[in-house]
Formats: structure tokens, sequence, C-alpha cells
């Protein structure tokens, strides 16, 4: 009996997370990192996004494991479009890659898949990906895994701005009805609750225009890991940080 001992000593310190209490429901990731990744390792900077969209599914396997209900991953902004022609082409086609090759798994694990941005801009092609992933799971009810494509919290915030001037104007809401309830009404985000934990790799600390309104209150968490060395034990850490942390709102 007692060969065993060690060995059940050493699994329990396998799982750091002992409960599934204080959890974020909402996470989003600023996914940091690629290019330098494969700059280190001599290869061009499209092989590190190619190895990042397996980490991806690595981190939606472990949402899906500490039940966490929505994952909203930062995947391509506004200014991401300056980038060289045949890197913004490339990311354009890996939606249809993913959808290819993950899209099987996420449907098995319950996984519902949806973007946010400017949508309409996108390539045929990536918008055709998109919309048949977000098909094939719509009617899954488990971990949203939310796709922040062609998005910049600055055109969001000034696009909704616009249509709120429009329905004034057009007498369908009154100036004095606006209050942050509304507002919230016309973001890109309007059916999603706020990050309650944002993570961002890479040893970067900043927002780069992602999420700016929905973020007053949410928790950061930073990592000098590259965004293709991410895994799941990181992403523990990051939920272990957040169970010790108190949200006060501004309270006390």
């Amino acid at each position: 009996m007692s060969i065993w001992l060690p060995f059940l000593k050493t699994k329990q310190k396998e799982s750091p997370i002992t409960t599934l209490q204080n959890m974020p429901e909402h996470i989003a990731i600023i996914m940091d990192g690629n290019g330098r990744w494969a700059s280190k390792k001599g290869l061009p900077r499209i092989a590190g996004h190619k190895e990042g969209m397996s980490v991806v599914r690595n981190i939606v396997r472990a949402a899906v494991k500490y039940d966490i209900k929505t994952l909203t991953l930062y995947a391509f902004s506004t200014e991401n479009w300056k980038r060289p022609k045949p890197e913004v082409e490339f990311l354009m086609k890996l939606p249809k890659e993913f959808s290819h090759v993950y899209l099987p798994e996420m449907i098995e694990n319950n996984v519902r898949i949806d973007t946010i941005g400017d949508f309409d801009s996108l390539p045929k092609h990536t918008k055709d990906a998109i919309n048949h992933a977000k098909d094939k799971t719509k009617h899954n009810d488990g971990l949203l895994l939310n796709f922040a494509l062609n998005y910049g919290s600055r055109y969001e915030i000034l696009r909704a701005i616009k249509q709120i001037a429009k329905d004034c104007t057009s007498n369908q809401i009154d100036v004095d009805s606006i209050n942050e309830e509304l507002f919230e009404q016309y973001l890109y985000t309007n059916h999603l609750s706020d990050p309650d934990l944002l993570i961002r790799t890479s040893g970067e600390q900043r927002l780069s225009n992602f999420l700016l309104w929905q973020s007053a209150y949410t928790e950061f968490w930073f990592t000098d890991v590259l965004w293709p060395d991410f895994n799941e034990d990181i992403f523990k850490e990051a939920l272990m940080d957040y169970q010790k942390r108190k949200r006060r709102y501004g309270g006390v």
C-alpha cells in the first residue's frame, strides 16, 4: 500500500485551482507576440500566426474546462490593415483554416462562435468562413467564443455616437434619455457582459484600442509570454490571481 503514496501526493499538486467559485464569467485576451515569436525562431511572421491559432484551440479547451461563459479574443484590429499585404492576406485566410481544422471540436464541446467588429468590410471569403462557423454553432449554449475581428474600440464608440445622433434627429430617442445603459445598446457588445478579466501576452501593458468602454472595471493580467507559448498552465495562473482579487467597482 505504501508504494502508492508518492503517486497520490503528486496527483494532488497537479490542480492548483481548488474551486470554481469567484471565477471570471467573461475573459478577454489580447493575443500578442506572434510575429516576435516567429522572428526569434528565424521564421516568417505568418508562422507565428499559424502557431497562435493552435493556441486558441488549447485555450478554448481550458475555458470550457473551467466553465468560462464568454471568451473574447482580439484577432484583428482596425489598425492591423497597416501591416504588410501578404501578412494581412494570410490573417484573412485564418478563419477558413480554423473552421476547417477545429470547427468539429468546437461543435462537440458545445462552443458557440460569434464576432464583434466591422464585419461588412472584411473580404468575402473571410465573411463566408465566419458565417459558416456561426451557423454551425448557433444552437450551442456552452462557451461563447467571440472573435474581435476588424475591431477598434474608438471606431466602435464613434459609430455608436453617430447612430445615437441620428436617432435623436429622427426623434426615435430623446437626448435626456441618454445614459450608460442606452449607450451600451449601440455598441458591438450590446449582447455581452463586460469582461471580468483581460489578459495580454508578450509583456506589453496597454489596451491597444480594445474594449475601452467595456473595460472600465475589468481586472488586468499581463505576462511576458508570447502568445504562441501561452498554455493552460499560464491561463490557470491568471485565473488563480483573479480569484484572489476583490472587485469594489469604486466602493470600499
